[in-house]
């Protein structure tokens, strides 16, 4: 009876321990990690930007004189062709400017006359006394004077065509400024704006006065926009292009790069450059002055392998800690990590990159890859140990906990238990 009681006491002692064990001792949650397979498709690296819509060609078209604006003969969406009248500024002023410069060429004229009519006067005056110096009948000085008054009126004779020639030089610039009056187109197109109101003063004193804005040709348009240094190494002429604008929704058009401007913008110490990206118009549909959200397509490959970008992001829980809560960060246990398997030699411009996989037995494996192109949510796998269909680690489960089975995160397990006790477990 004794060796049955000390071995029902023992048998109660381990029950009682192995209890306690259950119900207060601390239970890990395994790890589990959400997973994505590597897969095969294209991948298209695409540079966004935001630009404006204009016209490839617009001419501004100004005033070369200043007046008051008499009539206008185009207004907005206007089409006009080279050479049609616009507008017109008050010509009287301009008139009466050009007979004053044609009366000025009359008197220049007659001036000439006069004093060709004198020239030949001083002319015939030495001839004659030439003529009576060797009969000694006149003094070398009157031979002097006849010299000296002959050469003056030679010289009166030159000022007054000169003066001739500045007045024709004042008509021609009246008949200019009048000309000038009759603003006229430089080139087909249609009339985008109109700055200018009949009966307004315009001055060009100082500068030109835009009257008008004309665009070419609004069949052919671009878009003018700012990418960033450090996408536009990626960027040349010919790329794809495509943009989206707010007036159609849904509606994706495309285009082509024409040129990438080397000038630098710097605006609050950020580079940028401007990218013209040409654009077909035919339906009209796109107007002068819209912000198109630009879509430029640097790169594009097709049945690559490709991981998710997650997969480059993902790091394992670190191994210094014991105690992580479900849901958290978990510690990788020692041997739970496989051997590193590096990638093998690859493009030279590819860029070594560390993943992880889980094996059959449920471990994690990091292996290095080279990367290629990236479009935002996946990247090309340029080299690799990887294959179509393999697990890449993206993350760590982090689901709901059964609050039944006990395993809850530190700082909870004390009143599951208290709980248990209080129902008599």
């Amino acid at each position: 009876m004794r060796r049955l009681g000390l071995i029902v006491a023992v048998v109660a002692i381990g029950l009682t321990i192995g209890g306690y064990v259950f119900f207060n001792g601390e239970r890990k949650v395994p790890i589990r990690y959400r997973t994505a397979s590597v897969d095969r498709g294209a991948v298209v690296s695409i540079v966004s930007a935001t630009g404006t819509i204009n016209p490839v060609v617009s001419v501004q078209v100004g005033t070369q004189v200043s007046g008051m604006i008499k009539s206008l003969h185009a207004d907005f969406n206007s089409r006009v062709k080279a050479g049609d009248t616009v507008a017109t500024i008050d010509p009287e002023p301009f008139k009466a400017r050009r007979d004053q410069a044609a009366s000025n060429l009359e008197m220049a004229r007659s001036n000439v006359a006069r004093a060709k009519v004198d020239l030949a006067q001083r002319r015939r005056e030495l001839d004659r006394v030439q003529s009576l110096i060797a009969q000694q009948f006149v003094s070398q000085n009157d031979v002097d004077v006849a010299l000296t008054n002959h050469q003056s009126a030679e010289a009166q004779v030159k000022v007054s065509e000169a003066q001739v020639r500045q007045a024709e030089a004042a008509l021609n610039s009246a008949d200019l400024d009048l000309k000038y009056t009759t603003i006229k187109s430089p080139v087909d197109g249609i009339v985008v704006a109109r700055n200018v109101e009949v009966g307004q003063t315009v001055a060009s004193s100082f500068a030109t006065p835009n009257l008008f804005l004309i665009a070419l040709d609004l069949t052919k348009m671009q878009v003018d926009t700012n990418v960033s240094e450090s996408d536009i190494g990626g960027i040349s002429e010919g790329k794809e292009a495509s943009f989206t604008v707010d007036a159609y929704p849904g509606v994706r058009f495309s285009g082509a790069i024409r040129q990438v401007r080397l000038a630098p913008i710097n605006i609050q110490n950020v580079v940028t450059y401007n990218v013209v990206v040409g654009v077909d118009n035919r339906d009209l549909r796109l107007k002068p002055g819209m912000t198109a959200n630009v879509s430029i397509v640097v790169a594009h490959k097709d049945q690559v392998l490709k991981i998710p970008n997650a997969a480059l992001r993902f790091t394992p829980p670190h191994t210094d800690r014991g105690d992580h809560a479900a849901g958290e960060s978990q510690p990788v246990k020692p041997g739970q990590v496989v051997s590193e398997r590096p990638a093998p030699a690859s493009e030279p411009n590819g860029q070594a990159r560390r993943i992880w996989m889980l094996t059959e037995t449920g471990e994690l494996e990091p292996m290095i890859v080279q990367t290629g192109i990236s479009d935002g949510l996946s990247t090309e796998v340029t080299a690799g140990p990887v294959a179509e269909g393999d697990p890449v680690v993206v993350g760590i489960e982090t689901g709901k906990v059964d609050r039944r089975s006990g395993d809850l995160p530190p700082g909870f397990g004390s009143g599951q238990r208290r709980s248990s006790r209080d129902r008599g477990l």
